[in-house]
């Protein structure tokens, strides 16, 4: 039998609160993952008595802004900083920040490279 699992779409505005609430009900953050599309769509995972539910939420590829939850679950810094190094996304407070150098990399923001910018050029 499967795990049950549920995807809830949010906004940017409503993540703080709605992790808040997952971690007073005793979910656990399993991991945070991004995706270059049209947008760039995060998705935050989170496991209670083996019930998956992913928060999804869609951030501009240029000038993308979110809210650290690394104030609720601390460990959550890591996923962050490489939301900042490999895509370009800026996380705002985050705990623990690298400020860019988490990774060492030939090119800056390998899944989201600038426009023009030599996607796929060099190595990570």
């Amino acid at each position: 039998m499967g795990e049950e699992q549920r995807t809830e779409i949010i906004t940017k505005d409503d993540l703080v609160k709605k992790v808040s609430e997952l971690k007073a009900d005793g979910f656990r953050l399993v991991q945070i993952g991004c995706t270059r599309m049209e947008d760039i769509e995060v998705n935050y995972s989170f496991d209670r008595a083996h019930s998956f539910l992913n928060l999804r939420l869609a951030v501009p590829r240029e000038g993308a802004e979110l809210p650290s939850i690394s104030g609720i679950y601390w460990n959550a810094f890591l996923y962050e900083n490489e939301m900042h190094d490999l895509f370009g996304i800026s996380v705002k407070d985050i705990a623990v920040d690298y400020e860019g150098n988490f990774y060492r990399m030939a090119v800056k923001t390998p899944f989201n490279p600038p426009p023009g910018g030599g996607e796929g050029e060099g190595k990570t």
